[in-house]
Order: structure tokens, then sequence, then C-alpha cells
């Protein structure tokens, strides 16, 4: 039960970073993959070699950082207040020396990261020349037994110059640093209190080694009287370990604060220009602690610092320029939701990727979003895919205005949670249209339909919404026209069922749809006088030409703009065909050696027909006093074949 209760308490430190199909994956040693390759973990090294990542190794490793701290600790302590060893404790420096010489040997076959490639070498020769021109000396010198090799030459272990060398114990320190800056980097630990446990040991072991030291100087002084401790404890030789070394600590805390009671104070040269060199130390030191802590803090009231400021500014700018209250809600509560969820960053993570992971994650997030909607139903994965990676997700508070009604179009959206109001404004009264639910789509009549947005989108409570730019989809229906239709075809199934449901709720939803059409029959019946639909004798409906360019191809790839009186039957409709016609539409140009007005020179588009002839027959009719005889592609090249004319070509008419 202890075993276990261990292994799960040390288990976060044998492992780096994440772990994922059992490989960790470390950041604190610049790891990187190979071009091509996996992740260095994944990588099977020689029989003999172990992998520094390894769990174990790990363990391993942080079973020594428990050996340092107390190498850290008594170190100084038997230099200045054990000028005899005792014996159990000589025996236990020779078992934890045996650990560190047990190390020293398993580092020849240990794998380690080449800092040009970013790959693991498992060359034992290789590893061997590395170890031995850095740190190998260190290491030997710093586990060499100096206390039993005094023994050989005085005969006692109390000699100060072997005392001194022990000193060099001190440098395993190193493997603190390193396990505290690997903690640092790893999210499953919290940064404030790992970087202030650093800091605590760091001022502890600057108090200790300084108690210690100026101990020695005074215990080693000739005469014991001039010296700080023995002013005022005149025998202090005798008093017991603990006294002695709490009298050192309290010194050492006090200086280190700038307290400076007075009782204990430098009585000779030694412990003045201790002294002097201590406090100097310490004005770094405090320097040091003072500018990490300070930055911890700030660190953490800096967003609630901003939040607060933004928040001032906003309300200062809502009185300033006299803003309606609802509209002052509405920036506020944006606000406040942005700083609740700055901790996502949803966007910016996703911005700061490469391209293919960022696809990959898109495609993760909101794919199966995409599916559920009923606008793309049907639509090709290729389409789907194409849509996924140019999707932004965004929070909306409640009661926030998503789109308002008569906006330019510029967005499409898809409400991933929460719920949407659409409502119309109708002689200055507000009327709830239809509500929308997670999966649903709304500003999609204003973007394909290239109009103004016919209602306004309102939160009613906290929202996800995935954003699409209108100019990314046009282009995306553009290149992919069979999906296109597919997407206009279910605009239209969309709005009949929503005509016919309305008439079968409310008393106000048919009034605000018949409203709403009526006031965009007036307002765009003069923008499209010139260009009534006409059928002349013999025309069948599918021919009902409109004014069309090679500019405006994309918008009417999406809708047929007729006579706006039959936007809900008639706009996204494709009629259905005879024997006569194919499922394919063109738009028509005529080209003349005679003069023609800039009238006749504007494309028509038509459902394109079975034969050349009745194309020709068609052509004479849309164009006036023209019999054409022969047709070209954009690219020049005469057709002679119907059927190899493609949906939404531009046919150039010549008349010879």
């Amino acid at each position: 039960m202890v075993l276990l209760s261990a292994k799960s308490c040390f288990q976060p430190f044998c492992y780096d970073g994440f772990q994922e199909e059992s490989s960790s994956y470390s950041f604190s040693s610049d790891l990187l993959p190979s071009l091509g390759a996996k992740i260095n973990q994944s990588i099977k090294l020689r029989k003999s070699i172990i992998s520094p990542y390894n769990p174990r190794y790990r363990a391993w490793q942080m079973f020594l950082v428990l050996l340092v701290i107390y190498s850290a600790w008594i170190c100084p302590f038997e230099l200045a207040f054990l000028r005899y060893l005792p014996a159990k404790l000589f025996w236990v420096e020779n078992i934890l020396n045996s650990f560190f010489a047990i190390d020293i040997i398993l580092t020849f076959f240990v794998a380690y990261l080449d800092r040009k490639s970013y790959l693991l070498i498992d060359d034992p020769k290789r590893i061997a020349a590395r170890y031995l021109s850095s740190w190998f000396i260190f290491d030997i010198l710093s586990t060499a037994p100096f206390q039993a090799i005094s023994l050989l030459f005085k005969g006692s272990v109390n000699d100060l110059g072997f005392k001194i060398l022990n000193m060099l114990r001190l440098w395993r320190l190193r493997r603190v640093s390193s396990l505290f800056s690997r903690l640092e980097k790893d999210i499953r630990f919290n940064y404030f209190w790992t970087r202030c446990t650093k800091l605590i040991l760091v001022t502890l072991f600057a108090v200790h080694c300084a108690a210690c030291f100026n101990y020695l100087i005074a215990d080693r002084y000739p005469n014991p009287r001039r010296t700080w401790i023995g002013s005022v404890i005149s025998n202090f030789r005798s008093e017991n370990l603990w006294t002695r070394y709490v009298i050192a600590m309290y010194w050492s805390i006090t200086t280190l604060t700038t307290t400076g009671y007075g009782d204990l104070h430098a009585e000779n040269s030694r412990e003045m220009l201790f002294d002097i060199f201590y406090m100097l130390f310490n004005l770094g030191l405090t320097a040091y602690l003072i500018g990490n802590m300070t930055n911890l803090v700030v660190h953490g009231t800096s967003r609630t610092r901003n939040f607060r400021d933004t928040i001032q500014a906003a309300s200062e700018f809502a009185a300033r320029n006299q803003l309606p209250h609802r509209i002052k809600d509405q920036m506020l509560s944006h606000i406040c939701l942005r700083f609740k969820t700055e901790g996502l960053k949803q966007q910016e993570t996703l911005n700061d990727l490469p391209k293919g992971i960022h696809s990959s994650i898109a495609y993760c997030l909101f794919f199966p979003i995409l599916q559920q909607v009923r606008l793309f139903h049907g639509v090709s994965f290729n389409f789907l895919y194409q849509l996924v990676t140019e999707m932004q997700a965004e929070y909306f508070p409640p009661r926030e205005d998503v789109i308002l009604q008569n906006e330019a179009s510029t967005d499409l959206y898809i409400l991933v949670s929460g719920a949407v109001d659409l409502i119309s404004n109708i002689g200055g009264t507000e009327q709830v249209y239809e509500r929308l639910a997670a999966g649903e789509v709304f500003g999609e009549i204003g973007v394909l339909c290239c109009m103004p947005q016919p209602f306004t989108a309102r939160t009613i409570e906290l929202s996800q919404i995935l954003r699409l730019s209108s100019t990314t989809l046009m282009n995306m229906i553009q290149e992919n026209t069979e999906d296109g239709n597919t997407i206009r075809n279910n605009l239209l199934q969309k709005m009949k069922l929503d005509q016919r449901s309305s008439t079968r709720g409310d008393e106000h939803g048919p009034r605000v749809h018949d409203e709403w059409l009526e006031k965009e029959n007036r307002s765009l019946s003069s923008q499209y006088q010139d260009y009534k639909v006409q059928e002349p004798t013999g025309v069948s409906m599918e021919t009902r030409d409109i004014p069309c360019t090679p500019q405006n191809h994309q918008v009417a790839n999406i809708h047929r703009t007729n006579t706006v009186t039959e936007i809900k039957q008639e706009r996204f409709q494709q009629p259905m065909h005879d024997t006569q016609t194919t499922n394919k539409r063109v738009v028509i140009h005529m080209l003349s050696r005679k003069s023609r007005s800039s009238r006749e020179q504007i494309g028509k588009l038509i459902n394109l027909p079975g034969s050349l002839e009745e194309l020709f027959k068609i052509a004479s009719q849309k164009f006036t006093h023209y019999q054409p005889t022969k047709v070209v592609n954009q690219d020049n090249a005469e057709i002679d074949d119907i059927t190899i004319v493609r949906d939404g070509d531009h046919l150039f008419l010549l008349e010879l």
C-alpha cells in the first residue's frame, strides 16, 4: 500500500510534458522530431542504450534529486559544525556517494539529444566521448570520498582541507535546477506555486550556507571571545549542536532581511569582511526575489486590470456618444464574455499552428456540426472539408445582436450551442419570426441571395457560433457548381417549409413574412425595371433571361433574379425541364459585325436547349434583329455539338 502511494505521488515527476500512446513528450530539452519522422521517444534505440525519457530512468533521476537535497544541506553543516564526523554519518555519506557513482556509470549507456539534428544519439562511442568531454570530471570530483581518503593521510576526518574539497558535492545541485526547469514547463503543475517553491528553496539554501560559513569563521578564530557568537555566549562550543545552529540561522536571517537588531554583530576583521560580502550578495538575492515575485503577482492581476480598464473605456464611450442603454449593455456583456473565455483562446491557438494541423483540428471540431446543417445536406465531402477549414468559432452573450436587419450580408452563421431569435422590425415594432436551436444556420438568405439581411439575429442565451465569410462561401460555390445547386435546392426547401409553418403558426408569422416580401418588392422593383422577365411567344418558362455578365456570373449560379414578388417560389427554384432542354444553364452573348448597343452586349442567362438549332432560335428571340449561325466558347473554339457545353459556360454567338 505504501509503495503504491509513493508511486502515485512521484508518477507526475517521472513523466515529462504530455503523454500520448505511452510516449512522453518533453519540452525541457528542446526536443524536436525530424522531418518526416515520428517523435524521438518512439524511436527504437540499441538494446544496451537507455532512453533519457524512459519512465524508470526518470524515477531514478528523481530519487537522486532527493539525495542531492540532503547533500546540499549536510555539506555546509559538516564543514562548520562537525569537527569530528560520527561513524554512522560517515557510512551514510559513503552509501550516498555510491548511488552517484552508479549514476556516472549509467550515464555512459544513456542516449542524448543532438543539438544540431535534434535526434537521439544511441552510439556508445559518441555517448562516451560526449560525457567525457563535458561533465564527467565534475561528477567524479563531486562523488569522490574525500573523507575516506583523508583517513589514509591523517588518520582522522577533521582535516579542514578535505572538508573544503567535500564541498564539491554542491555540484550536484544542477540536478535540482534541471528539475525545476522541467516542472515550470509542465502544465500539470501550477506555475505560480512551482516558481514560489523554487524561490523559497533558493532563499533557505542561501541563509543556511551563510549561517554555516559565519559560524565556521567564529569557530576557527584564535580568540573565541572576539567573535560574533562568543561576545554573547563566551563558551559557545560547549552548547549543544541545535542551539548553535539556531543562533547562526537567526543571525543569517536578520542580516538577509536587513532587520539588524544589533545583538549579534561582527567582532573581528574576518567577520566584517564576510558580512560585507554577504550583504552585497543579499542585495542581488533580494532584487532577484522581489523581481520574480512582482512578475508573478503582476502576471496574475494584469488580466483583471486590463478588463477593468476596458470596461471603463467602453462605459465612457457609451456615455460620451449618448448610446442607447440596450447597445451599452450589449457592449459590456460582450467584453465580460470575452474576459471569461479568454483562457480558451481557441482561434488564437488555431491561427498560430501550421495549416495542416489547423485543418485537422478544424475537421475534428466542426465537421460533425456541418454534417448536421440542413443547408449542406447532400453536398460532397470535399466541399464540406473546404468549408470547415474556414470556420471561426465565436462566443456571444445573451441578448446580443449577431446581425442586424437590412445590413450588408458579409457572413453566414451556424449555431453550435445556445439559442437565437430571428426578429423582424416592421413599423418600429419588433416581432419574433423564428427561434433557432443548435445545429441551425442563419444569415444564409442575405448571403446566397446577395441582398440585405431580412432579419435581426439576437441571442437568447450564451451561444457558441461558427462564422463563415460570404466571400469564401461564394468562391467555393463558384468552383463547385453541383454543390452550389444542392445548396440552392436546400435553401428553397427550407423557405417552403418556413412558409408552411408560418401559415400554421401564430398570427404574426405570415404577416411578418409577407410584409417583408412586399417591402423588398417595392425597394427592388425600380432597380430591376429594365430587366424584367420577358416571355416571347414560343419561348418556354425555362428560357427567361436575367442580366448577367462574366463579373456577376458567380451570383447567377446561385439564384435567378426574377420579380421580387416571386422570391418564395422562383428565386432559387430550378424549373421543371421538358424533353428539349437540359439541366445546364449558360450565358449567351451576341457578337456581330454590325454595330450593337450596350444593352445587346449584356449576357443572357438561359437553360441550355437540346440542340444548336434551338439555341440559335432562342438567341434570335433574345437578341432581336440578329440571326446567329455559329457559336464559340470563351476560348474562341467553335462548338458543333451541344452536349459538350458545360454548366455555367459563356457562349458567344456569331452572325456571319
